[in-house]
């Protein structure tokens, strides 16, 4: 961690908790009056001191995170630019809210959420789009599966239990087995196993010949028949096994992690619950301690990983993302699934990314590229505009179900990680991690993007005034009939 002052934001945790500066400095073995310090900003708080709070009150490493930081800069930058030409408010005063005061950035980003949104519905209104209907009656802001979305997204660090608890299952399925010796064939028998002896539950395979992306998995319990696709790998099957197991041993769990939060609706309820289930699964079929110390021994080569686990590309990327780490061990990833429209399916991180919330992203971006050359492992180093670079890993994935002309559903995913850790990964290899000028420039999406000078943008930041020049072609991107 770089040197940080974060004085506001420790002097909020102490009076949320109820401690006098003499207490807190008694927990963590320093004075009163090098507390006091540290909270008016005169010391950083040093990862000595911060580990001690996290030994002494349990506290999640991620509130004093510079990653934290960053995503909430990126999320603040455009509340700060819009609307607000001639009083825009600088970036170093900016750094400070989103450093010093998450408390106030939430504030922010709801109220100009909601601002943004009261704008869309009167535009709606004007234009006549929404005829007779009542205010009452218009849709909330976000639909179930992007609330679900976003609850796992942001609050990734509440499934550590879910991690807990499979791996513990695994190791009960895999006693005495070395780690070389499981396969995902063996793990879907030991699964199969359990199912029938357990829970008297019989697996069937059926032929589906799906035009759409039906259930992988059916249940009826009238039975206790459980039917899995015959186009599934046994990893796959691995996982919808794992994914039932967790309604029927981890139910209570789930329903109460999903009753513990404010979902808006039992169709988001139902979502998140399948969520938990699903995340119970990957972590059952890529346990913690096992995947991370593979994953470490091969520096992170997913095709190695997926050979050694019997998973595919996307689900060794998708677990790097989702797997929770000791202080210390593992590397923060992001991960990203896009189709060719740009459409973000997956979002999953362990950190935290300039993800667009406005629409578009850039396409710059090297998981856009992947479609030119499908199948192929595309490496890129890139930076944001705040200056933060990254190692980013791009390729395409196909979906395939059902028989002859059934059409392929085909996406691009990525995975990335902060540029200081890009010499821990195989991927590094040949890229020039030194050289500052060697990265890609790109940014989370035009509208929040403040590159003037981007050859590829396509329309101005949001609330920014643009400046009219009828020589310059640089103005062409924005003009209608060009």
């Amino acid at each position: 961690m770089a040197k940080a002052y974060m004085g506001v934001r420790l002097k909020t945790l102490r009076e949320q908790r109820g401690l006098t500066q003499a207490a807190l400095a008694a927990s963590l073995k320093i004075s009163p009056s090098y507390l006091n310090q540290i909270e008016n900003d005169q010391r950083p708080l040093t990862v000595a001191v911060l580990l001690r709070l996290q030994a002494a009150h349990g506290l999640d490493l991620q509130l004093f995170s510079d990653d934290e930081d960053a995503r909430r800069l990126s999320e603040l930058q455009p509340v700060f630019r819009d609307g607000a030409q001639d009083h825009a408010v600088p970036l170093a005063e900016a750094k400070v809210v989103a450093s010093q005061l998450p408390a106030v950035t939430k504030v922010l980003l709801n109220l100009h959420a909601r601002s943004r949104e009261m704008e869309e519905r009167l535009s709606s209104i004007v234009a006549g789009e929404e005829g007779d209907r009542l205010a009452g009656d218009l849709p909330s802001r976000l639909q179930p599966y992007e609330e679900v979305r976003e609850f796992f997204y942001v609050r990734h660090h509440h499934l550590a239990v879910l991690d807990e608890l499979a791996e513990q299952l695994y190791e009960t399925l895999m006693k005495g087995l070395p780690p070389g010796t499981v396969s995902a064939t063996l793990l879907r028998a030991r699964l199969q196993d359990r199912l029938l002896k357990k829970h008297g539950i019989k697996i069937r395979e059926d032929v589906v010949n799906r035009t759409s992306d039906q259930a992988l998995r059916s249940y009826d319990a009238a039975t206790g028949t459980l039917c899995l696709a015959t186009d599934l790998d046994p990893g796959q099957q691995a996982f919808q096994l794992g994914v039932q197991l967790a309604f029927l041993e981890m139910g209570k769990r789930i329903d109460d992690l999903t009753t513990a939060e404010s979902f808006t609706s039992s169709q988001a309820r139902s979502l998140a619950r399948l969520g938990f289930a699903n995340h119970f699964a990957g972590a059952l079929v890529l346990p913690n301690q096992r995947f991370q110390d593979a994953a470490e021994a091969l520096r992170y080569d997913i095709e190695l990983l997926s050979d050694r686990f019997g998973v595919g590309f996307e689900t060794i990327g998708h677990r790097l993302s989702t797997m929770r780490h000791a202080p210390g061990r593992g590397i923060p990833f992001f991960f990203v699934r896009v189709d060719r429209a740009g459409n973000i399916s997956k979002r999953q991180s362990t950190a935290d990314f300039h993800f667009s919330r406005h629409g578009g992203t850039c396409p710059l971006w090297n998981v856009y590229e992947a479609f030119s050359q499908p199948g192929a492992i595309l490496t890129q180093l890139s930076r944001m505009p705040d200056g933060r670079t990254y190692l980013w890993i791009a390729r395409t994935v196909e979906h395939r179900r059902g028989g002859y002309g059934t059409p392929k559903r085909m996406f691009a995913v990525a995975l990335g990680c902060d540029a200081r850790y890009a010499d821990r990964l195989v991927y590094a290899k040949g890229v020039n991690l030194i050289d500052p000028n060697a990265a890609t420039l790109i940014g989370a999406g035009c509208k929040v993007c403040d590159r003037a000078d981007c050859a590829q943008r396509a329309f101005p930041p949001l609330g920014s005034t643009l400046h009219i020049n009828e020589n310059q072609r640089g103005f062409a991107p924005y003009a209608s009939g060009m």
